[in-house]
């Protein structure tokens, strides 16, 4: 089980190299995001290689993990092309000079990789299993992980659609899903991740993986999920009105 954990880390660290590598080429950090999703894939992959069982709930939730990579990053993919370089990162490429390569590296990179692995404890928790019999909580679980990625997919296509509108530019996503919520696409990845978690818990000590729906509710939540991205809209009349009624998180009816 523990090789299982280092050999992916490991693995995943190589992996976001391979990234920073490709993004001094292509002079863009944003890359980073695409290398997120695809991330998770690879570390599925690798760890049900390295778990060598192959069990039907191993099997399963690697696919699980597969859709939604794959999605998250053909999604930021559309959403970056034909753009320049996405402000967060053009503006940390100003503010660190002399320090933006190491800088990069770590606390682009490699933290981003740390993270990865940590989210994806539940996965390689159960792609190291030998345990394969399914009870009604794996059952659930997947019940869970089908309405988080359904909300966050239809969130992201709603958002895409209207932002490529030529008569949004400049005004408010706050219809469809964003009617309920300011952030839908991140309560779905939330919500699908912690559906995964409750699969772990038909295994011996699943319940010690709680650590990987914790670390990603925490940085959407507090971090660099909303924070991040809000701080971009502070001060707008149209924000504040909309951040007054609107729930930040949870879907709710407006106020």
């Amino acid at each position: 089980m523990i090789g299982v954990f280092l050999l992916t880390g490991g693995a995943v660290l190589l992996y976001m190299t391979i990234w920073f590598a490709l993004s001094l080429l292509l002079k863009r950090n944003d890359i980073a995001d695409i290398a997120w999703g695809m991330g998770f894939v690879f570390a599925a992959v690798v760890s049900l290689a390295a778990g060598g069982f192959f069990a039907p709930r191993a099997v399963l939730v690697s696919l699980l993990v597969l859709i939604w990579g794959l999605r998250l990053a053909l999604h930021i993919h559309a959403r970056n092309r034909g753009r320049g370089e996405d402000k967060r990162y053009k503006q940390w490429r100003e503010q660190w000079g002399k320090w933006f390569y190491p800088r990069s590296f770590l606390q682009i990179y490699m933290l981003q990789g740390v993270l990865l692995v940590i989210v994806s404890v539940p996965v390689i928790f159960i792609n190291a299993s030998t345990t394969t019999r399914f009870s009604w909580v794996d059952f659930a679980g997947v019940a869970i992980w089908l309405f988080g990625i359904c909300f966050e997919a239809i969130g992201d296509w709603q958002l895409l659609r209207f932002v490529r509108n030529p008569a949004n530019k400049g005004v408010l996503m706050t219809s469809g899903l964003w009617h309920y919520s300011r952030h839908p696409n991140y309560f779905g990845e939330v919500t699908l991740w912690w559906g995964i978690y409750l699969m772990t818990l038909s295994i011996p000590n699943g319940w010690l993986t709680i650590i990987g729906p914790l670390t990603i509710t925490f940085l959407i939540l507090k971090v660099s999920g909303i924070p991040m991205l809000e701080k971009h809209y502070e001060g707008r009349a149209d924000f504040e009105e909309y951040k007054r009624r609107t729930s930040a998180f949870l879907p709710l009816p407006p106020k």
